[in-house]
């Protein structure tokens, strides 16, 4: 959980206590539809997932349950800006389609909920379950405002919760909290797995610049193993949301695990981002021999995002927070504030002589997109196509290409344009949104061209995938190789697509070319 790098004065600490107890009010499901406006405000995405109302970011407590997907959340019932945290809560059968809960965890005498992750405990090893019903297990930061606003340190801990009916209420743990701090100042976000060769449970946990990892028999009493990363790494800002993962490198018995770690400020096109390691973890501590900064998305708003725990087939499947401290508590939105990225499917893969981390849209995605017919498309040297698309702010626009010099062009009647290049001679992809609608909110939201190195992107053909909904492009090149999120609050509607060849030298050719339409989820 992120705290925009420390920024809430003490005087906003104290205005706000008072919200932190338990609200019966706001524990009624905020699933009911009022009226037919339903999830249509100006820019709210229709094929993401965001909240009913008021303010979201990190994604938390993300796990798995007969049949079940359940998405926790930090959330603010009281206001579409960032308050006092609870965890919000919202459950899928497929990812996709989303039923809104009632709030899971409140606020308590320990503090904020800030991010933490949960587990299935099927062993019962925690002793919270009863016979043939193994307890889900949250595990979260505790923040203490009040002691943030009279100490230096110590302010966050560890606390535990269970539930015994699938999520849906949860009852915390009576001795938290779990882990105590003495003398840290940004000590969260832990992320918990079962460590199958030494039958015990990891916790992967943040402090200030560096990781932590804790093990325990039972949930509940913990002890630190090891460190990692006070020389390794982007520094830039706080290190954030721990994720530890082991991969089956392409489908043989090589392992590799890598280990997420969102910073903030500090990420490569300004503000927030989540940075990864390749290594490997011996059951106390994770080692690298990574030398270079890897970002699991170049784009600015991609933030916070961890795995899912207990996943069918053992998929690693992702989601993010689809924002930026830098402007997130100002962007245009009334009712609601902040969504999530699409679900992704990770894979680590050998690319040349290493690795790479390759992140794409689960196949389910494909069930809500209308394809249109496809064709390739041949444009010469220095010429440029328009395509007119009603639908363009929800679509994919998908094709595979050899070209290396390009620009595609989001625009509309008001002459604004979110604008994508491919450049051969800097090796790069970049984004520009300085004049793709509304910018003005914040000084540096559209003020930098987004840039993405792509230095082993294949010879020959790959594919260019974008996704565009309301508010926000995501793009996946080579099958997620590298990829780019961004937000985009456009006055009017994008209704028109812009192909140039920026080549001096060789045709453009775009194959299988097509543009769908991708279906509301609300």
């Amino acid at each position: 959980m992120v705290t925009t790098n420390n920024w809430m004065p003490f005087l906003f600490v104290v205005l706000f206590l008072a919200s932190c107890k338990d609200d019966k009010n706001t524990r009624e499901s905020m699933s009911q539809k009022t009226n037919r406006a339903y999830y249509t405000e100006p820019y709210r995405p229709q094929f993401h997932f965001s909240p009913e109302t008021m303010w979201m970011n990190d994604p938390n407590g993300m796990v798995y349950n007969k049949g079940v997907y359940h998405l926790f959340y930090q959330y603010h019932p009281k206001s579409t800006v960032w308050g006092p945290m609870h965890w919000g809560h919202a459950t899928s059968n497929d990812l996709l389609h989303w039923e809104h809960k009632p709030i899971a965890l409140y606020p308590d005498d320990h503090g904020f909920i800030f991010s933490g992750s949960a587990v299935l405990d099927k062993q019962n090893s925690s002793g919270f379950g009863t016979d043939g019903n193994p307890p889900l297990v949250a595990i979260f930061t505790y923040h203490n405002a009040k002691k943030q606003a009279s100490d230096s340190t110590g302010f966050e801990t560890q606390g535990i919760a269970y539930s015994l009916d699938n999520g849906d209420s949860w009852t915390k743990y009576k001795d938290n909290p779990v882990i105590d701090n003495e003398n840290l100042t940004d000590f969260r976000d832990p992320k918990v797995f079962w460590y199958e060769p030494d039958q015990k449970w990891i916790m992967s946990l943040v402090a200030g610049d560096h990781a932590q990892f804790y093990g325990s028999k039972n949930l509940r009493d913990w002890g630190l193993l090891g460190e990692f990363g006070k020389d390794k790494g982007a520094h830039g800002g706080v290190w954030e949301c721990p994720d530890l993962i082991p991969f089956k490198i392409g489908g043989i018995e090589e392992e590799k695990w890598v280990l997420f770690i969102s910073i903030n400020p500090g990420a490569p096109n300004g503000g927030s981002g989540t940075q990864y390691f390749i290594g490997d973890f011996d059951g106390k501590t994770f080692t690298t021999d990574q030398t270079e900064d890897r970002w699991i998305d170049w784009g600015t708003d991609n933030y916070a995002g961890v795995t899912f725990s207990n996943t069918p087939d053992d998929e690693t499947l992702f989601l993010g927070w689809m924002s930026n401290w830098q402007y997130a508590n100002e962007t245009p939105t009334s009712t609601w504030r902040s969504a999530m990225t699409l679900p992704r499917k990770l894979a680590l893969e050998r690319v040349g002589e290493g690795y790479a981390l390759f992140n794409y849209p689960i196949e389910k995605v494909d069930g809500l997109i209308s394809e249109g017919s496809t064709k390739d498309l041949n444009i010469a040297i220095g010429e440029e196509q328009s395509i007119s698309v009603d639908s363009l702010m929800q679509s994919e626009v998908r094709f595979t290409t050899s070209s290396r010099d390009f620009q595609l062009k989001f625009g509309n009647g008001a002459d604004e344009e979110l604008v994508l290049t491919m450049k051969a001679d800097d090796n790069e992809f970049t984004l520009d949104r300085s004049r793709s609608g509304k910018t003005d909110f914040q000084e540096d939201f559209g003020k930098t061209i987004q840039q993405m190195p792509i230095p082993v992107l294949p010879d020959g053909q790959y594919e260019v995938r974008i996704l565009v909904d309301r508010s926000s492009v995501e793009i996946f090149l080579n099958k997620g190789q590298y990829v780019m999120t961004a937000q985009v609050f456009p006055n009017e509607d994008y209704n028109a697509l812009k192909i140039v060849n920026t080549s001096d030298a060789k045709a453009l050719e775009f194959k299988k070319f097509g543009i769908g339409t991708v279906k509301g989820v609300w």
